[in-house]
């Protein structure tokens, strides 16, 4: 079999393993998902009350056991900046503009029902629990950052100071804690009942409650129920006076409003499916690859001993004529001297070619 056929083969049986797992996928109703808990616990932020305080910034850095950061919790001012969760910082408050009036709105993971980080993780570190939380196991993490990439909500942060293990950092939802019975870091810290946690279903029944009794006070969505497949993190945004702005109200405070329903964890099953195949037969395919070439590279010097063999036997009696020719004519004792000669013109040839570092074959 030569390489091209080889890799021919190899391709075919790839291509028809990815199409037999497609067919499987469809089969059993779509592109397979995570569960969706019903029990599962949650978060209502509820932007209208967020007085910007950061005290959950605080809390979820003291019971993480996070760096201090550069300016203290009681700086303010960082909130003016629109800053991004990191692999030291995993809920941060930014301060947005709605109606002209200030509103601040906490960022952190959204513990996705259907996480998209889960999804493209091929070494499987994150895994959506029961309880709602979406956790990160670093043992078998090769530093891919496809997680970040895929998070729709940039959650997220690589440890890039880490010279020799640099991990992926996010909020866990304090699930420790909770397996404790103790409230979230953050949620135990906000003074003014921003945050509410409680099962995700009750969550959404108590946004609608609030939304009901309220009438123009918040914008008529949930934003994080339908979201990416929903999330376990909800937000109730303040309405936009204008009625023609329905929905801007979460462009205006940072949220993606164009993530649609669908989990984004969907985009990216198919494409991982192949992995494990992959992985299982590159060795294969080097290893087909190297026999090959080591099967060409006997083949190429069996080939060449042959041919300077034949050619040694033609120089042999190619200089056995020319000595009996001078033995014939000339007499023994110089047919002796040629055959002297001979000898010491191929020693001297062989000495070069030796300390050329080339075989003597080879000239």
């Amino acid at each position: 079999m030569n390489r091209r056929k080889f890799l021919t083969i190899l391709g075919s049986a790839g291509v028809a393993s990815a199409l037999s797992t497609a067919r499987v996928a469809n089969a059993s109703g779509g592109t397979p998902t995570w569960p969706y808990y019903e029990n599962s616990y949650g978060v209502l932020h509820d932007t209208t009350r967020c007085i910007g305080c950061r005290r959950c910034e605080e809390g979820c850095n003291k019971v993480n056991g996070l760096p201090k950061p550069k300016k203290p919790f009681s700086d303010l001012s960082v909130t003016e900046t629109r800053r991004r969760t990191s692999a030291y910082e995993w809920t941060v408050v930014n301060k947005y503009e709605v109606n002209g009036k200030p509103v601040f709105r906490k960022q952190q993971c959204f513990h996705c029902n259907d996480p998209a980080c889960a999804s493209a993780c091929f070494a499987k570190c994150f895994q959506k629990q029961p309880d709602g939380s979406v956790t990160y196991d670093g043992s078998q993490c090769v530093g891919c950052r496809y997680c970040m990439i895929a998070c729709p909500f940039y959650a997220p942060g690589f440890q890039y100071d880490e010279a020799w293990d640099p991990l992926v950092q996010k909020c866990t939802f304090c699930e420790p804690r909770m397996k404790e019975g103790k409230l979230p870091g953050c949620i135990e810290a906000c003074p003014i009942d921003a945050l509410t946690f409680g099962r995700r279903s009750d969550l959404i029944k108590i946004a609608r409650v609030r939304m009901h009794e309220n009438p123009g006070k918040y914008a008529d969505y949930i934003y994080g129920e339908w979201d990416a497949g929903g999330t376990a993190w909800m937000v109730l945004a303040p309405s936009v006076e204008a009625a023609a702005a329905s929905g801007h109200e979460f462009a205006d405070l940072g949220l993606d409003t164009h993530l649609g329903n669908r989990p984004i964890g969907e985009l990216t099953y198919g494409a991982l499916s192949a992995v494990p195949m992959i992985v299982a037969f590159w060795p294969v395919l080097f290893g087909g690859a190297y026999a090959m070439t080591k099967r060409r590279e006997v083949m190429h010097n069996a080939e060449q001993e042959a041919i300077v063999r034949e050619a040694g036997e033609d120089v042999a009696a190619a200089v056995d004529a020319a000595v009996r020719k001078i033995e014939e004519t000339q007499g023994r004792s110089a047919a002796d001297t040629a055959r002297t000669a001979m000898a010491d013109a191929l020693k001297a040839r062989e000495a070069a070619c030796a300390q050329c570092g080339h075989a003597v074959e080879d000239k």
